[in-house]
């Protein structure tokens, strides 16, 4: 059985990482027993200068993307359609605001460091915290949480978010996946050398990583 390396460079407040997320799940579970993957996920901030405040997400995204209100509502009902397809589910009434991410990136990385399952776990109860939940996932008591919830040690979690460690390994892993051209999210990145870009559907996740597989 070949094993995939898997580098899911993404962020915890860009809604078509979680689509991709729960694409490649569904892909990956299709792909048991013939294709091996260490899936390893990598920090990307969409939104790197913003305050601690956040900013409304509605007015933020249109002046960001150059799109009137109607335009980002719309896009909006396409993702958390996209999301049901997927088995995510977004609530868009209740995220009010979007957020600065840095912290969740230095608790991903911390994560990572224990193991990838725990890792992979606090990833996807920072997306639900976020866009089902309508939460702040920077914010200390929803990453306290997450942490819980993923398994992780509530006293090293705490100790983590309530300092600045790790703060120079995430903003070193950001700068080499934007060396490496990443200019969007998810990006996912099999055995560093093939892309996968957006948030493709289970189908396409699968057919690809069955062909770079019969590659290595």
């Amino acid at each position: 059985m070949k094993t995939l390396s898997i580098d899911f460079v993404s962020d915890v407040v860009c809604p078509w990482c979680a689509i991709g997320l729960s694409s490649l799940e569904i892909a990956l579970k299709k792909l048991e027993g013939e294709v091996a993957v260490e899936l390893r996920f990598r920090p990307f901030e969409l939104h790197p200068d913003m305050g601690p405040e956040g900013a409304e997400v509605l007015p933020y995204l249109a002046k960001k993307y150059g799109m009137s209100a109607a335009q980002v509502e719309h896009n909006q009902r396409q993702i958390a359609e996209r999301g049901a397809a997927v088995g995510f589910e977004f609530r868009m009434d209740r995220r009010g605001r979007t957020w600065n991410t840095f912290a969740a990136h230095r608790l991903l990385h911390w994560a990572g460091e224990v193991g990838a399952l725990q890792q992979r776990a606090l990833k996807q109860a920072l997306l639900a915290a976020h866009f089902t939940e309508g939460e702040n996932p920077g914010a200390r008591e929803v990453l306290l949480r997450c942490a819980e919830r993923a398994g992780l040690d509530a006293q090293r979690a705490a100790a983590v978010i309530d300092g600045d460690e790790f703060a120079d390994a995430v903003r070193a892993e950001e700068t080499r996946w934007r060396d490496a051209g990443i200019t969007s999210v998810p990006s996912v990145v099999v055995n560093q050398r093939w892309l996968i870009q957006g948030g493709q559907p289970p189908e396409l996740f699968e057919q690809s990583l069955r062909e770079i597989a019969a590659q290595v």
